[in-house]
């Protein structure tokens, strides 16, 4: 059996107000570095890990070299592990888009399965890439633990495919800055033993 441990990167700017973040390069806030170390620390207690895989965001690779470090394993970049690309919506407010863009905005909070980003991904897209990663963590993993950071979106996908959901459920599941999330992996089949765990963070508990 292969022990997923799937974590959301730190608090970062653009989450309180909302942005579309996607490809953005963004730093860890200092509630983020906080948020981030506590996890460590956590996964540390909780899981030995063999590795930590993560996105190659830095919100991403700052959060998983503190895992790293506290469980002291390596840790490595994966593209397909990578946010959505929201295209011409990237950087903007959800205000800035509703009004730009207003039916389509309306089908990302509607029918999310249903929309392609302008010059961007659609969840479809980013199923295929986060699940082909999966897939090949699992192979390479057949009998361990292993860390896995990723983005909002992304874990949400991870998470909807794991629990035999379709992508028009991607609103029913939550994902706060470092929360955890379990998966366990066998011949049977992938199960959820946790979700968006937050009980190691300040305020969240």
């Amino acid at each position: 059996m292969t022990r997923l441990v799937l974590v959301r990167h730190g608090h970062v700017l653009g989450i309180e107000p909302a942005r579309f973040r996607g490809g953005l390069n963004l730093e860890l806030t200092e509630r983020g570095l906080r948020e981030a170390q506590l996890t460590a620390d956590c996964i540390a207690r909780r899981w030995q890990p063999a590795v930590v895989y993560t996105s190659p965001r830095q919100r991403c690779t700052v959060t998983a070299r503190l895992i790293a470090q506290a469980c002291a394993v390596s840790y490595q970049e994966m593209e397909g592990l990578r946010d959505l690309d929201y295209g011409l919506w990237q950087n903007k407010t959800h205000d800035e888009v509703r009004t730009a863009y207003p039916t389509q905005y309306g089908q990302w909070r509607n029918a999310p399965h249903m929309l392609k980003f302008p010059d961007g991904d659609s969840l479809q897209q980013l199923s295929a890439r986060v699940v082909e990663t999966l897939r090949l963590i699992l192979d390479a993993h057949p009998d361990a633990t292993v860390v896995v950071v990723a983005h909002d979106s992304s874990n949400r996908v991870l998470l909807l495919h794991a629990l035999g959901l379709s992508l028009a459920s991607y609103w029913r599941i939550n994902q706060d800055p470092c929360g955890v999330s379990e998966i366990h992996a066998d011949v049977e089949g992938l199960s959820v033993r946790c979700m968006n765990d937050t009980a190691h963070l300040p305020g969240y508990s």
